[in-house]
Order: structure tokens, then C-alpha cells, then sequence
């Protein structure tokens, strides 16, 4: 891919069986997790595609599975030239045989720019997208979590259902790029040193394997794949119990009812990120009698009446509960 659109329409177009049967991409297939083909019908791949080596590799892998497949560019609008990067991008699926579709972001005002991007990012994006993480994205998440204190369910990190790349190292990505001639974009802010992901990957991960004289990366990945296991198990004892049943909910072991109350609070409220540890604490402070409500955050406060449990917001008239069979 070239810099400008106006170059890039010389770039040059594969078909789908050019893909599918390059040894490269044959052999990296092998160490992905793309969606299996139905069998009846045609398996639709939705594949986040910013432009850089990672996403570009996404599509050139989604594409070899014989799916029908849609680039989805997302475009913040927090710098100038992002539209050429929509026109690339959209270059770049019309050369593999993608459709492409171009969506706009609002990221909302406020302090942790990565994270508001993200946010918006997400948003704007539809339920079941994929993106192109790599192994090196698990590590890079799985430090920054653990500064942050994450749980365990944190360290589980990102799942293969919605990344289907992490079994590959970003070196691989960049070498399909090469392969296939592909210029992936560049994105300045990716080296800039304010954002914390960027000072993990070019200044703790490599000071971690120099210091342990190996490649931590999979050892890191590793514990992902640990702590998913436990965190799975978990999630599957959470489902059972009624989390609006307040004496039960006290009752439980602190990881489960944990899991339990996280569980509750995302199907009440459709907010992706759970409570913090502190907000937990408060919950089950409820739960045991100690006091009669608390807020969670979010706007969300939860309250106890005749040993009951439920989430209430503040803008609402009425409260969000959840019964353990829902």
C-alpha cells in the first residue's frame, strides 16, 4: 500500500485463491482462531482495520478462510490527514477482495485519551467485530493490567473469539505485509511516550527479557491462558447464583460473589467495564447488612430491601434487576 490514495490505486489486486494458497499464509492460519464456516451459508467476517501491519494481516488471513469479509475503519477525527487513512484503508480491501466500510468515531472529552479512543472506537463498531491483536498486544495488556492491580480475571486478558491473531507475534504480521507487498500505515502516536502501552512495549517488555535472559512474551501469554481457564470456571459456578439474593450473595466465597456481582452489574447495565475492586467491596458490604445502599459509580447505586438486591440509577424512575434466572 502506498502513501496517498492517489498512489494506491496502482496497488495490486489478489484473488482469493492467491491468498488461500500461499504458504505463508497456510501455515499462519494454522495458529489462528477465525470463526468456523457454518455449514450452511456463507461465514461474514467483520475485521477492525486501522491500516497498520497487524489489522492489514487480519484481513489478508479473513479473507484466505474463504469468508465473506468487511474492513471497518474507524476514524477518530484527533488527527489531521485520518480521512487519507479511511481512503487507504478502503484501497487496500478493494485490492484483497474485501468490502469496506468506513464508520466515524466520537471520542468524548475527558482525561486518558487512549482509553476515550478506545471507548469510542468500540462504540462505533458493531457487536462481533474482530481485531487484530497479536501476542505481543496480550503481553503489552497483561503488564499494564497489572499496574493497574487487576484481578485475576483481568489477567485472563484478550480472548481469541473476538482476536483471532493472538497466537501470532507481530513480527509475523509484518512479515505477511511484506509478503504480499503491502505498505501497512504507520500511526505516529504509536511511538509517542505519553500513552503507557507505548513505554511497555519499547521500554519494560524489552527490559523484562533482558533482565530474565529470554522472550517473556509467551511466558506472559501463558498466564493469560491460566488465568482464563480459572476465570472460565468462575464465570460458569457465577451463572448459577441469584446476585439480587442478598444473604446468598454474602455468603459466597469473595472471588465468586466478585464474579457474581460483576456478571450482575454487566447484564443490568450494559457497561463493558465492571465495578472496581473498591465498588465491589461496597456491594457485598450491602449484601451483608452494613448499611442499606452504595454507589457503584457510573451513576448506578445499589439498595437492600427486605434481603433483596437491586441496581438503580440515577436518572431512572425505577431499578434494573436481574433474577438468577434471567
Amino acid at each position: 500500500m502506498n502513501d496517498t490514495p492517489d498512489e494506491a490505486t496502482a496497488v495490486r489486486c489478489f484473488s482469493a485463491r492467491e491468498i488461500a494458497t500461499d504458504p505463508l499464509v497456510i501455515a499462519l492460519l494454522k495458529r489462528c482462531a477465525f470463526p468456523e464456516v457454518p455449514r450452511e451459508g456463507v461465514q461474514q467476517l467483520n475485521c477492525a482495520v486501522s491500516g497498520g501491519a497487524d489489522s492489514t494481516a487480519l484481513l489478508v488471513l479473513a479473507v484466505a478462510t474463504g469468508a465473506h469479509v468487511t474492513a471497518l475503519h474507524v476514524d477518530h477525527g484527533l488527527r489531521e490527514g485520518s480521512n487519507n487513512e479511511s481512503q487507504l484503508v478502503a484501497e487496500l480491501a478493494r485490492s484483497l477482495g474485501a468490502e469496506f466500510v468506513s464508520l466515524m468515531a466520537v471520542v468524548q472529552p475527558g482525561g486518558d485519551l487512549e482509553a476515550r479512543a478506545r471507548a469510542a472506537r468500540l462504540a462505533a463498531l458493531p457487536e462481533g467485530a474482530l481485531f487484530g491483536h497479536t501476542s505481543d498486544d496480550q503481553a503489552e495488556t497483561l503488564l499494564i493490567r497489572l499496574m493497574r492491580g487487576t484481578g485475576p480475571a483481568g489477567l485472563a486478558g484478550m480472548r481469541s473469539e473476538f482476536h483471532p491473531l493472538l497466537g501470532l507475534r507481530r513480527s509475523e504480521t509484518e512479515s505477511l505485509c511484506v509478503r504480499f507487498g503491502l505498505q501497512p500505515f504507520s500511526d505516529p502516536s504509536n511511538n509517542d511516550p505519553r500513552f503507557v502501552r507505548n513505554r511497555v512495549r519499547h521500554e519494560a517488555l524489552p527490559l523484562l527479557s533482558q533482565i530474565s535472559d529470554r522472550d517473556v512474551t509467551p511466558l506472559l501469554c501463558r498466564l493469560a491462558e491460566l488465568c482464563a481457564e480459572q476465570a472460565d470456571l468462575i464465570s460458569a459456578l457465577a451463572r448459577s447464583e441469584d446476585p439480587c439474593d442478598a444473604k446468598v450473595l454474602a455468603s459466597l466465597p469473595s472471588a465468586l460473589a466478585a464474579e457474581v456481582i460483576r456478571l450482575w452489574w454487566s447484564r443490568s447495565t450494559g457497561i463493558v467495564y465492571p465495578p472496581d475492586a473498591a465498588a465491589i467491596a461496597r456491594i457485598l458490604s450491602v449484601a451483608r447488612g452494613d448499611s442499606v445502599s452504595c454507589e457503584v459509580g457510573s451513576g448506578w447505586r445499589v439498595m437492600r430491601t427486605a434481603g433483596r438486591l437491586s441496581l438503580q440509577h440515577a436518572a431512572a424512575s425505577e431499578t434494573a434487576t436481574v433474577a438468577a434466572d434471567d
